[in-house]
């Protein structure tokens, strides 16, 4: 009896690995990041009550409107979740790539947060 999708079953391996050691507190909250096919989406989270903060996509409407690749998407939904973050009083958060590799639209995002002001 094997494993139906080894992929998934891996990330979720490695997600589990990762939140083992990471929590986010209201000072310093968790930044999650979630990749679908299309979208990209990130929340802060302060996991002491379980609530989301902030939270960004590349569905809302500042995003969606451009036609840009996915890695541009993303850069675009780091600045935005940091413009947020500033706003908000959040300056320190704790990045949490998920069980996603750190590479591609990843780390554009992240990448693009840290230019926007968020320290991680």
């Amino acid at each position: 009896m094997g494993i139906k999708n080894k992929k998934a079953y891996s990330r979720l391996r490695i997600k589990r690995r990762i939140r083992k050691t990471i929590v986010g507190t209201p000072e310093r909250p968790r930044m999650s990041v979630f990749r679908s096919n299309k979208q990209i989406y990130v929340q802060l989270i302060d996991d002491s009550v379980g609530s989301v903060l902030i939270a960004a996509s590349s569905c809302e409407k500042d995003s969606a409107d451009s036609k840009v690749h996915k890695i541009e998407q993303a850069s675009l939904v780091g600045t935005l979740i940091a413009e947020k973050a500033k706003a908000a009083g959040i300056e320190n958060v704790v990045f949490d790539r998920n069980g996603y590799l750190y590479h591609g639209r990843i780390k554009s995002l992240a990448e693009a947060a840290r230019k926007g002001g968020l320290k991680f």
